[in-house]
Parts: structure tokens; C-alpha cells; sequence
């Protein structure tokens, strides 16, 4: 299974794919404002299945919110592959602490900054974004 692959072949499927790649900078920045509202919407939609105990919607709002996130890198020409590593491999070197002004009522541990830590560098993949 791939997720980025499966969502890259549902947008070519759609023609969303030509779509995107024909638009100017400016229609591009507008569109990721759409792709963010879309997001916000869904994580809006999983918030109201929560309160109403709907488990079936939270899952569906929950995977949704992904394929919004993934296709957005997809859509822009991000390796969202290299993105995900990149990330993992910063948090990765983070350690277990306290994160200052963040609720933990379950003690779970948290990760935090350590002295020299690097953020996760997308130099070079940053696809189209305006």
C-alpha cells in the first residue's frame, strides 16, 4: 500500500492533475487557500462526529484529512515521501521531556527540543507552491 501513490493515480484518474498544472501563480495560491479551507472542513466534520459519537465518521473524517494532506503535496509537486522522512528522522532525534504550556493530563511522554536539535529541512522539494 502506498498513499501517495494510490492519491497521485486518483487525481490523474480525475483530472485534477492537468488542472493544477495549468494554473498561474496566482490561481496556485488560491487554491492552496481552497485545499486548506477543504482541510479545515474535514477536521470541522471529525470534531462534530466526535460530539455526536459517530466512530464510523470520525475513521472517515480522520482518513479524509489525510487524503486532503497528501494530495495537496501531490497536487503541488512535493515528494511527500522525502517531506515524511524528513520529518520522521527530526522527531526522531528529539527526546522525551515536558513541553512547556501544552495540557498532558495523561502523562503521556512528550517530545521535546533537545540543545542542537535541526528542523527538518525541505530545501529542494517544495514542488510548486507560489
Amino acid at each position: 500500500m502506498s498513499w501517495t501513490k494510490d492519491i497521485h493515480e486518483m487525481h490523474k484518474h480525475f483530472g485534477v492533475e492537468n488542472c493544477v498544472g495549468e494554473m498561474t501563480v496566482n490561481e496556485r495560491k488560491r487554491f492552496m487557500e481552497l485545499r486548506l479551507r477543504m482541510m479545515q472542513e474535514e477536521l470541522d466534520e471529525t470534531k462534530k462526529a466526535w460530539t455526536n459519537e459517530d466512530n464510523e465518521e470520525v475513521v472517515d473524517g480522520i482518513i479524509d484529512l489525510c487524503v486532503f494532506a497528501i494530495g495537496t503535496l501531490d497536487l503541488f509537486n512535493i515528494n511527500a515521501e522525502a517531506a515524511w522522512q524528513a520529518v520522521l528522522i527530526a522527531n526522531m532525534t528529539k527526546e522525551v521531556g515536558i513541553k512547556e504550556g501544552r495540557d498532558n493530563p495523561f502523562n503521556l511522554p512528550d517530545l521535546t527540543k533537545p540543545d542542537g536539535w535541526k528542523a527538518p529541512e525541505h530545501k529542494g522539494n517544495t514542488g510548486d507552491l507560489p
